[in-house]
């Protein structure tokens, strides 16, 4: 216990310790009032219902009281940047990189540089997030000196890609981000983000992001995030998505287990006709853990949800799903659905899934469900009766409880780049 103290302690004095050089002197109040209530908090522990199933004990071990730097040394970006036809944004340990980044069509402002509307913008967002049941995101908020807005005013013919890189000398140090995207009425957008490590990373680093989505009017967002750290990486992640009226998003997820690997999304449809597609893929093995939290609320009628995830867990490693569909009262005509399916590749993997439906309108259309299976020995003779070696079956079926959802991927490149990535963790897994 007195380790959990210490990690509130020494990252309360981190945010006092940064606010000294801040540059955001208009968000001065929203962070004073964030850090108070980090404070005050209590470490998540076994019975913090939020965090159960989550082992922080690599959290507690050591320090990471510094923050992490810019780092102008050789830096590797992913393939996909030369892959997918984009403009770039690259934050090297959570700092702008301009050398990496090529932004030709979309214009990004810095919360420091921001005029009187994107002020008041920026903090009625970062009010509205939902950070009571978690720490990690108040620490977020406490740490933000600094983030990024995205706006999408006009029809926009390249995706923006972001790259979060975090490198050696991020290791046993704190990295953090806020990024903050708006998509105007009836324009469309496409945005990857995603986040890696470089491998001579041998040590811990954590990392602390936060992305909010908000969709105005009839507004388009394809959005990619791409979770493919090494696994001594510690991730606690944020992303909210807000629907206005008749938006679109279809949102796909790839998660590679870590150390830790906790990420919360979270959906809000606050006004009628807005449509979400949330999917995504979550893959652990060895001692890795991964949680996804999910959470989609329908606040007004006439909207729809379609939430697909698929896991497959090998090793000892654990792997965690709570998906929640809240349906308020008012939001009468719901179509909601939800499905979590997971593939077991060893006896000692686990997998903690907690599909909800939490309904108060009653002319409503939803339906929930998920399993936990292991690998079907049938199908996997068939494959070998057909003189496939076993190793290769295995791949294959696993590959397939999974391809359906990359398939379905909008953009090829980024599938063409997911494949191979992911056939590598099966061979591994195997």
């Amino acid at each position: 216990m007195s380790q959990a103290v210490d990690y509130i302690r020494e990252s309360s004095e981190l945010a006092q310790t940064l606010e000294a050089k801040t540059k955001t002197d208009w968000l001065a109040d929203f962070r004073k009032q964030r850090l108070n209530a980090f404070a005050h908090s209590s470490f998540p522990t076994r019975k913090t219902e939020h965090f159960k199933y989550n082992n922080l004990s690599a959290l507690t071990r050591q320090s990471f009281a510094r923050l992490a730097e810019a780092d102008s040394g050789d830096i590797k970006l992913p393939e996909l940047a030369e892959q997918l036809d984009a403009d770039r944004l690259v934050l090297v340990n959570g700092e702008y990189d301009s050398s990496l980044s090529k932004l030709e069509e979309q214009a990004i402002t810095f919360y420091r540089d921001a005029n009187a509307d994107q002020k008041d913008f920026i903090l009625e967002q970062l009010n509205k997030k939902n950070d009571k049941k978690n720490i990690f995101s108040l620490l977020n908020d406490s740490l933000t000196q600094d983030g990024i807005l995205i706006e999408f005013n006009q029809a926009q013919t390249k995706p923006l890609h972001i790259i979060y890189v975090a490198t050696e000398s991020a290791q046993q140090k704190t990295t953090f981000a806020n990024c903050l995207i708006r998509v105007a009425a009836n324009c469309q957008a496409t945005v990857v983000e995603h986040f890696a490590t470089n491998k001579d990373a041998t040590d811990n680093s954590l990392f602390n992001q936060s992305t909010q989505c908000v969709l105005n009017d009839n507004a388009h967002l394809n959005h990619y995030r791409l979770h493919l750290e090494e696994e001594h990486t510690i991730h606690f992640g944020e992303l909210d998505f807000w629907l206005d009226a008749h938006s679109q998003l279809n949102s796909f997820h790839v998660g590679l287990g870590s150390q830790i690997k906790r990420l919360d999304i979270n959906v809000y449809h606050q006004a009628s006709g807005s449509h979400a597609d949330l999917n995504g893929v979550y893959l652990s093995n060895a001692q890795q853990q991964i949680d996804y939290h999910t959470n989609v609320e329908h606040r007004v009628p006439h909207c729809t949800t379609q939430e697909i995830f698929r896991g497959i867990v090998g090793g000892s490693s654990k792997a965690v799903f709570n998906g929640r569909i809240h349906i308020l009262q008012d939001a009468q005509k719901t179509l909601a659905e939800l499905s979590n399916k997971n593939l077991l590749l060893s006896n000692k993997a686990e997998i903690n899934t907690k599909p909800e439906l939490e309904i108060y309108a009653d002319d409503v259309q939803c339906a929930h469900g998920a399993t936990v299976a292991k690998m079907d020995e049938t199908s996997l003779f068939y494959l070998q009766s057909r003189g496939i070696p076993k190793s290769q079956a295995e791949l294959m079926l696993s590959f397939g409880f999974i391809n359906e959802l990359i398939d379905g991927l909008k953009h090829q490149a980024v599938g063409d780049y997911l494949r191979p990535i992911l056939a590598n963790l099966f061979e591994q897994a195997a």
